[in-house]
This record gives C-alpha cells, structure tokens and sequence, in this order.
C-alpha cells in the first residue's frame, strides 16, 4: 500500500516533533493574549498537543502529496490545506463550557474570537493553519531529493 514506508514514518516523527516546537510557539504568543500566567501556561500545553497530532499527519500527507519531488511548495500547501480543515473541525466541537471560561476573563480579543461556535473554528484553524504551514514547508524541504543536473533527460 505505501511505496516508501520509511519515509512515511520519517516524515511523521520529524513533522511531531516541529509541530510540537512550533504549537508551543503559537501557544506561547496566544496565551499573552490573557495577559495571566495560567492563560499563558493552559495555551502552550493545549499547543503542543494540537502541534504534535497536527505535525505528524501534515508529516505523512507531505511525502503523499510531494513525495521527494515536490520541495518546499507543496509541503507548504499541502500544511495550508489540512490545517485550515482540521481547525475548523477541531474548532466546531470546542465546548461551550469552555468559551464561557475565557469568556469569563473579559479581555476584549478573547471576547471577540471566542463569541461563537464560527469566531472560534476561524481562529482555531488559523492557528492550526500557521503550524501545519511552516511543518509542511520544512518536511517538503527536507524530503526533496536533488536532480542531477549532469544527467541528460
């Protein structure tokens, strides 16, 4: 079924780990917009978890859209793609309770983006959109194999 196993596997535990590096990252930057430590902490947990799955899968649907031809593009869109579906998925079953909770903080920005069931997949799946895009981009990188240029087509 998959011609180049290995790859796969490559690709998935190299996109876990940058999705987890770059989730906590996006976490980081998110939960200042609380402006508390627990806001803060909460975001970069919820991170690297969503970074880590969300890594791993743009990871495989790399090698399967670019394989070792396809370079840095279509990593980067292949990571587009699938982290604008899988946020807004993600961000649709979001409970209620928990917009509520952030709700509760009355912070301008956090009322904003979390009003609705909408407000919070658009913002879920930016978020998720901007980590499966720089792990796309870098697997799709690294998977690239040279061409020869001395050989004649």
């Amino acid at each position: 079924m998959l011609e180049n196993k290995e790859l796969y596997v490559k690709s998935s535990i190299f996109g876990a780990g940058l999705g987890l590096g770059f989730g906590m990252l996006v976490g980081v930057i998110t939960g200042a917009l609380s402006a508390s430590w627990n806001g803060v902490v909460f975001s970069v947990i919820a991170g690297a978890v969503l970074g880590l799955v969300t890594g791993a899968i743009t990871g495989a649907l790399t090698v399967w859209t670019a394989g070792r031809i396809g370079g840095v593009s279509s990593g980067t869109y292949t990571g587009m793609l699938f982290g604008a579906i899988f946020g807004g998925i993600l961000g649709i079953f979001i409970p209620d309770s928990f917009r509520a909770s952030v709700a509760s903080l009355n912070i301008l920005v956090l009322d904003v983006l979390t009003r609705g069931r909408f407000e919070t997949a658009v913002l879920l799946s930016f978020l998720l959109t901007l980590v499966a895009t720089m792990v796309g981009a870098w697997v799709g990188g690294r998977n690239l194999k040279p061409r020869d240029l001395n050989k004649s087509s």
